[in-house]
């Protein structure tokens, strides 16, 4: 009889053992608040000119521009830390991932840098959240400072379901399949209008607001580094509120070009050909139909 109850007492210490390590590992899982953070550069403060500003190693003012976005990204990067992120990794987003440099990144950023990258982003279910940096408005936004959507030279217009989109739409709508949510976008007046048409209730760090595609009002440096910290630490705080996009399907891209471009496509099941310029894409899912034009 001893021994009988000797067994059971050993036995319930063994699951209690179990148990508690499935507790403590379950605990520990629900607090990791990872965050995915896309940047660009076009919707930085200061940033009014392409040519001038933009493009990698040839633009005269490349080298600040590097720096104003180096800025607003180390100071969203604060902000959601102290706003209870345990993990941020920075997607270098512009131009072919040639901008950001670990010198200058926030020492407890991890960067993603080069390409190829997934045609996802690298993107999956372990992150609690995204954000995005110096991001632009779509083409033919009104009053976008140098709106465009992926291609200036490319791209006319895109629809999801009917829906105008742009880079915003379609990345918001890409993290709700991995169901996460986003939370909060800095960049011009037209591209925080745009998020709030799919998020309304995103925290935007608005740094400048556009007169025109090449002209603006813009915050000076540290005023929108102060911004951004602000939203993305109360973006995290409020993290509880925010739900993933969520899109049903089936699913249908449509892209019209421009003059300039001609896409190498033939019509095959899922790709169709409205007319010279537009092509439609369709799908079970945004991925699905997505992907038959290009990657996010």
């Amino acid at each position: 009889m001893a021994r009988i109850c000797s067994n059971r007492f050993w036995g319930l210490i063994a699951l209690a053992v179990i148990f508690g390590g499935t507790t403590v590992a379950v605990s520990q899982a629900r607090q990791t608040k990872k965050v995915f953070m896309i940047t660009d550069m076009e919707g930085v403060d200061g940033i009014f000119n392409s040519e001038l500003q933009c493009i990698p190693f040839q633009s005269p003012r490349f080298e600040e521009s590097k720096k104003l976005l180096t800025g607003e990204i180390n100071a969203a990067v604060d902000g959601l830390l102290e706003g209870g992120a345990t993990e941020v990794v920075v997607w270098d987003g512009h131009d072919a991932s040639r901008t950001l440099s670990t010198l200058d990144i926030h020492p407890k950023a991890r960067l993603l840098m080069g390409s190829p990258v997934s045609s996802t982003l690298e993107l999956n279910s372990s992150y609690s959240a995204v954000v995005f940096i110096g991001q632009h408005a779509m083409a033919g936004a009104e009053k976008a400072l140098l709106g465009h959507s992926y291609s200036s030279d490319g791209v006319q217009n895109i629809w999801v379901n009917n829906k105008p989109v742009g880079e915003i739409g379609a990345r918001v709508m890409l993290a709700g399949t991995f169901g996460i949510p986003v939370v909060m976008l800095s960049g011009d007046t037209a591209a925080c209008k745009e998020i709030h048409q799919l998020v309304p209730q995103a925290e935007c760090a608005e740094v400048k607001q556009g007169v025109s595609r090449t002209a603006a009002f813009s915050l000076s440096h540290p005023a929108a580094c102060s911004l951004i910290h602000e939203k993305a630490r109360r973006a995290m705080e409020r993290l509880a509120e925010f739900k993933p996009y969520t899109l049903s399907g089936p699913v249908e891209v449509k892209v019209q070009f421009t003059t300039k471009a001609t896409p190498d496509l033939e019509p095959r099941p899922g790709i169709e050909r409205l007319d010279e310029r537009t092509w439609v894409f369709r799908g079970k899912d945004i991925i699905d139909a997505w992907l038959k034009y290009s990657s996010f």
